[in-house]
C-alpha cells in the first residue's frame, strides 16, 4: 500500500501548493505564499516519481483520479464546502477509471 501513500502525499502536496497560488492571486493574500506554493509543488513531483511504473504518463494518468478525490476533500475539510452527490459520482467515476489504468491487464 506504499503508492497509496505517496498518491495521497502527492495529491495533499499539489493541491496545498495551487492553494497557496489561489490565496495570493484571488484570496489577496501577501505573495509571499508562494513561497510555500512553489515548495509544495516541489514535493509533489518528487513524491510523484516514487511511483513505480513503466511509464510517466500511465501515472501521471492515474494520479488524476486521486487528484481528483483528494480535491473534493481538500473542497470540505478546508473551504468548509461539503461535495454533493455529484462530486461524489464524479470522484468514484475518476477512482475507477485510475484503478484500471494502474492494474488492468497488459502484455508482458
Amino acid at each position: 500500500m506504499y503508492w497509496v501513500a505517496v498518491y495521497a502525499g502527492a495529491a495533499i502536496a499539489e493541491i496545498a501548493g495551487c492553494f497557496a497560488f489561489w490565496a495570493w492571486l484571488r484570496l489577496d493574500k501577501s505573495a509571499w505564499w508562494a513561497v510555500p506554493g512553489v515548495l509544495s509543488l516541489i514535493v509533489f513531483a518528487l513524491l510523484l516519481t516514487r511511483i513505480d511504473a513503466a511509464f510517466a504518463g500511465r501515472t501521471y494518468a492515474a494520479y488524476g483520479g486521486v487528484y481528483i478525490a483528494a480535491s473534493l476533500s481538500w473542497l470540505w475539510l478546508i473551504e468548509g464546502q461539503r461535495p454533493d452527490r455529484w462530486d461524489l459520482i464524479g470522484a468514484t467515476v475518476c477512482l475507477l477509471g485510475a484503478a484500471i489504468i494502474l492494474w488492468g491487464p497488459r502484455p508482458a
